[in-house]
């Protein structure tokens, strides 16, 4: 197989074809040097070619390791970026996630509430998709760089280190080479002058025998040929030694530093290799949670689909559906006859009898709007809502109770099923010990039920005075609710009547109830509460007040704040007017000027026997 050239033989090629350009022109300006001359620059020039390269391979690495950490710390912010806007995210879902409470209920009911509810879960998955795009980029990519980056460093500072011992040890032998060049050229240099010194001593013909004994000739001779024997000596040891050299040298620029070079090569090639991959994986890691991704937004797409405005529109009807039957006509009133009559001195029975007509006359009744002004959550028995609304409440109240007396028969039956095992084998507990675990349950049951019946009760007698269905048939929800709110801006503008109870509160009680409530102990803020009040012309001032048919005394004291109240304290006695006619409101009069409605629960009341329907309210 042939072996990969590498860059090093073309730097080598490159600079010996530079050193011929120039030893060309300098041939001609310069006297022409000797082989060995020859052979001692090109040395030089590829020993500092060798040196150069390792210096600008050195630069190159370093450089590619610098970007490999660049771009591993590029990763790591970008990952750390998908952590936070995950993080954003999750708490944005939270934030506007259904509190724990009634209102989630309430807002469940409609499609528009749901879907963005169904929007702030596929939101909280869609940041867990980020989270996951985070995590692969860390065990994929930045976890995997930083292991790499201390691996090629190492492997890097170990090529290097070899090709700095390789020229160290090269320009070692350099410089013995040298010195044994030298020491064979001092050698030569002596043994030449050794030899000239005994030639001409020996070529002297005027020297007798007793001037070269006492000259020194035999001397001279000896040194001579120790000097060339030395020479001879140095030579050998220069000639060995060169071949040593270029022996090492051929090795070094033809195998070491060759395979040093090709190392770096591969080393190179493998980083970017490594970077390519993990840009590579840098777009998959996106790519694999696109598919979650786009079933997260097409949930988002299938919940906006899913709303539906006239369904919400019509639980909206549902839900404040107040049940009232529409007011029946206002009669007409006819105030001028007693213009017509005449008045004479024999005529007092006939006025008296003018003034008593007023209060036996049924004035039609309006449906109750007045807003609530005690911010309570209303007595037990819902009563302070309209009939729909206080149908549906009592259901609702069953329905958990019924859930409640479920969950504690079931208690009931595992606490049986486990003390008939305990009879049966008593090794395994004491049957007494559930014992009163299971009079417990029995009580709660028992306390359950009861509580079940009385809302029972209430629902029964709410669903026994709502209108047919048939009567509500007739009309639609949203007639019935714009319906309700014209009235109420024309009992507000028009007549300016009492609307309500002391409290503000709704109620669909009829009189025989209201009689019932005034005779069971009656306590202040408790006592029924009428649905109208008669309009607020009887209030006006007439020439022929209503005629008295009683009297009462204030049981409880009563502010009055409504239009057409009028406050009492507590004992105080006044004039009926005008009776209950099952609303739950009596009129009394404390003077020609002052009357007004009160409580019939709140009053003791005398009529009159000859009064209609006379009786006594306690």
């Amino acid at each position: 197989m042939l072996r990969r050239r590498s860059h090093f033989f073309v730097l080598i090629d490159n600079a010996l074809s530079v050193k011929a350009e120039k030893e060309e022109e300098q041939k001609e300006e310069e006297p022409t040097a000797s082989p060995f001359e020859e052979y001692l620059q090109t040395l030089l020039q590829l020993k500092t070619t060798s040196a150069d390269q390792f210096d600008n391979l050195e630069k190159h690495t370093q450089w590619g390791i610098e970007f490999v950490e660049k771009y591993n710390k590029f990763v790591k912010e970008r990952l750390e970026i998908e952590n936070n806007y995950a993080k954003q995210i999750r708490n944005l879902s939270k934030k506007y996630q259904p509190k724990k409470n009634s209102r989630e209920e309430e807002e469940s009911k409609y499609t528009f509430c749901r879907a963005f509810f169904t929007t702030l879960n596929e939101l909280n998955d869609y940041a867990g998709q980020h989270e996951v795009i985070a995590e692969n980029l860390t065990s994929q990519i930045f976890i995997e760089l930083t292991r790499y980056l201390q691996e090629v460093k190492a492997e890097r500072k170990t090529h290097f280190h070899d090709g700095r011992k390789a020229q160290q040890y090269i320009e070692s032998s350099w410089k013995q080479l040298e010195s044994c060049k030298r020491r064979f050229e001092r050698d030569c240099k002596e043994a030449d002058r050794a030899q000239q010194y005994f030639e001409k001593m020996d070529a002297d013909i005027n020297v007798t025998k007793a001037d070269v004994e006492k000259r020194g000739l035999n001397k001279a001779r000896q040194q001579a040929q120790m000097r060339h024997q030395m020479a001879s000596d140095s030579k050998s040891d220069y000639s060995s030694y060169l071949q040593k050299f270029n022996q090492e040298q051929n090795d070094h620029y033809h195998t070491i530093i060759p395979n040093i070079f090709q190392k770096l090569q591969d080393m190179e090639e493998k980083r970017i290799e490594r970077i390519g991959a993990c840009m590579k994986t840098f777009a998959e890691v996106d790519r694999q949670v696109l598919p979650i991704v786009g079933k997260c937004l097409d949930g988002m797409t299938t919940a906006a689909e899913s709303i539906e405005p006239k369904t919400d529109s019509q639980q909206v009807v549902e839900s404040y559906k107040s049940g009232f039957e529409p007011p029946s006509d206002v009669e007409f009133e006819d105030y001028g006859q007693a213009m017509k009559r005449t008045v004479s001195e024999n005529s007092l029975s006939n006025a008296k009898e003018g003034k008593e007509k007023p209060a036996g006359k049924s004035k039609p009744k309006l449906w109750p709007f007045i807003k609530n002004k005690n911010k309570g959550s209303g007595p037990e028995d819902f009563s302070h809502l309209p009939p729909e609304q206080r149908r549906k409440k009592l259901q609702g109240k069953i329905d958990d109770l019924n859930k409640d007396i479920h969950k504690e028969m079931d208690q009931r039956d595992a606490l049986t099923k486990m003390k008939d095992v305990y009879i049966k084998n008593p090794q395994m507990g004491d049957p007494t010990s559930v014992d009163p675990r299971l009079t417990e349950i029995a009580q709660n049951i028992e306390k359950l039920q009861a509580e079940a019946q009385k809302f029972e009760g209430w629902l029964a007698e709410v669903e026994e005075r709502m209108p047919s269905k048939s009567d509500s048939h007739r009309r639609s929800g949203l007639y019935e609710i714009q319906s309700n709110i014209a009235v109420s801006n024309n009992c507000a503008q028009d007549r300016e009547r009492p609307l309500s109870s002391p409290d503000g509160s709704y109620t669909e009680e009829q009189n025989t109830e209201t009689q019932v409530k005034a005779n069971i102990n009656p306590t202040p803020n408790t006592n029924p509460i009428p649905t109208t009040m008669p309009d607020d012309e009887e209030f006006d001032d007439d020439d022929e007040p209503l005629a008295t048919i009683g009297t009462c005394k204030a049981l409880y004291p009563f502010e009055g704040h409504n239009e057409g109240t009028i406050a009492v304290a507590e004992g105080e006695l006044l004039y009926v007017i005008e009776e209950d006619k099952g609303d739950g409101w009596t009129r009394v009069r404390r003077n020609q000027d002052e009357e007004g409605y009160v409580p019939t629960s709140y009053i003791e009341v005398n009529l009159e026997p000859n009064a209609k329907g006379a009786m006594t309210y306690i």
